[in-house]
């Protein structure tokens, strides 16, 4: 199956007209913060040739690199082979991270600036600008503003919520109560409401997980004491002029950010993915509306080579910069990668997609909502440009793994001794890692070794190197939380 059609244009750095009002936003300085940075090391014999340039000319950059970047790490999305990108990155341009205490922000609460660590509020001192925040989070705007400068490039990613639930229900199994209640997948879709209940703990995971990551407000009928916990909506809320957007104005840290519907006509969770019609309901219109004022481009996992291009024509980074490996994935399971859609499956599998899709039926709006728009920013990009450049993307990741892997490929974890690069054991699946080859030059042994370092010890490496540890304490994987 193919994209599916976009209905509607992306917003691309300009003003662009909003069906609705955005919420209460106040007006503070604007300065625009491009960082530059070194070139990266590349491995010998590897270079690509920047063929997806729009125009040939001279080498010199039309534009500066974006270093200050908010990526909203989704669950279960490809989100962690983003992370690693953005490890490597920052990494080598000796960026600054936001790293939380440990491995996430007070997840599943909302965000809070205090979780990163070495942050002082303003006032409170003088302190390094922090470049990249990108671990897992519940998207909290106004929080995330006290950490970050409003002109951050904002970005995250979503996958299909009938691949979506597959992944989620063996990997947290375990976690969530409704899940663990269910003895498959196909049980629990067959009557949720026999499993789920609203706020029991872990169950987030088990209905709509993209929305609650984004820190979405949740219809009324969904709304429950224990959970979600969502800020008193205003009644008259100050509205933006309608045709300007959100990046022609500066945010006010202080405002409160999150999307507060005009009307609380929320659509029905009984309802199908087939009769979703997402005209006709205001109360999704409002929040993926806000979405599109605060992110700048949102990935989709189905098309996740498409979607890096598309980043690294965003970033004004170079096409090495965006190449890597997949991170995270079970064995048998995958991330993303292939088109959405039921094509080659069995009728019981398509009934279970159709389910999926209906029981997550606020994740299923947002999803198809960002591939539309993934897919006008394709139009705008150029179809033939895109399919060079993700063809060039593919031959160097390919090149990359047989450079670097034993077996140019993930492998089981059984095979990976080495702790640096054995990924955290979670779920029912097994999740795949990497194997260096030997012999490697000190040059390539260093780079191979960002490829294939899993994210939570990137990230201790990260933070050693942020905040130099007084006495060496050995990591401990066993211990360490679910990404």
């Amino acid at each position: 199956m193919g994209p599916l059609s976009p209905t509607r244009t992306m917003r691309l750095w300009g003003p662009r007209s909003l069906g609705v009002a955005l919420g209460v936003f106040m007006t503070i300085g604007f300065a625009l913060q491009l960082w530059g940075g070194p070139f990266q090391r590349r491995l010998p014999g590897l270079q690509l040739r920047q063929s997806w340039a729009s125009t040939p000319g001279p080498a010199v950059p039309s534009c500066l690199p974006r270093q200050r970047l908010v990526f909203l790490k989704t669950h279960k999305s490809g989100s962690s082979s983003v992370l690693s990108l953005l490890h490597r990155y920052g990494d080598r341009h000796g960026l600054r991270f936001a790293l939380p205490a440990r491995y996430q922000f007070g997840y599943p609460k909302l965000f809070q600036a205090s979780r990163v660590k070495g942050y002082r509020p303003q006032g409170g001192g003088t302190q390094s600008p922090f470049h990249i925040l990108c671990h897992h989070m519940r998207f909290n705007l106004k929080e995330v503003l006290q950490v970050m400068p409003s002109d951050s490039f904002f970005f995250s990613i979503v996958r299909d919520p009938a691949a979506l639930a597959r992944s989620a229900f063996s990997y947290y199994k375990s976690t969530s109560s409704a899940f663990r209640k269910s003895p498959s997948l196909a049980a629990f879709l067959d009557n949720p409401r026999a499993f789920y209940q609203p706020g029991a703990r872990g169950d987030h995971y088990a209905r709509n997980l993209l929305w609650f990551d984004f820190g979405l407000p949740f219809p009324p009928e969904m709304r429950t004491k224990r959970g979600n916990p969502h800020p008193p909506r205003d009644p008259n809320p100050p509205q933006l002029p309608s045709g300007v957007g959100l990046r022609a104005h500066t945010l006010d840290p202080n405002a409160l950010f999150h999307p507060v519907p005009t009307a609380a006509d929320g659509h029905s969770q009984t309802s199908s993915s087939a009769s979703l019609d997402l005209r006709s309901s205001s109360f999704i219109q409002w929040n993926l509306a806000w979405l599109d004022s605060v992110f700048d481009l949102v990935l989709v996992a189905e098309y996740f080579d498409e979607s890096l291009v598309l980043l690294a024509d965003a970033l004004c980074w170079s096409l090495d910069d965006v190449v890597g490996f997949m991170h995270n994935a079970q064995a048998g399971g995958g991330q993303g990668g292939s088109a959405v859609g039921d094509g080659g499956l069995t009728a019981e599998d398509r009934q279970l997609s159709a389910r999926a899709r209906a029981w997550n039926n606020l994740d299923w709006a947002l999803y198809v909502h960002f591939n539309r728009s993934l897919w006008a920013r394709i139009k705008q990009y150029g179809q033939s440009r895109l399919d060079s450049a993700v063809a060039e993307l593919r031959a160097r990741r390919e090149a990359l793994a047989k450079h670097c892997l034993v077996g140019g490929e993930a492998l089981d974890p059984k095979y990976i001794t080495d702790r640096r690069f054995r990924p955290f054991q979670f779920g029912s699946g097994k999740v795949l890692g990497y194997v260096l080859q030997s012999g490697l030059s000190l040059q390539d042994q260093e780079e191979c070794e960002r490829l294939a370092t899993p994210e939570l010890q990137y990230k201790d490496k990260l933070d050693a190197k942020q905040f130099p540890p007084t006495v060496s304490v050995p990591l401990k994987t066993s211990r360490l939380p679910s990404p």
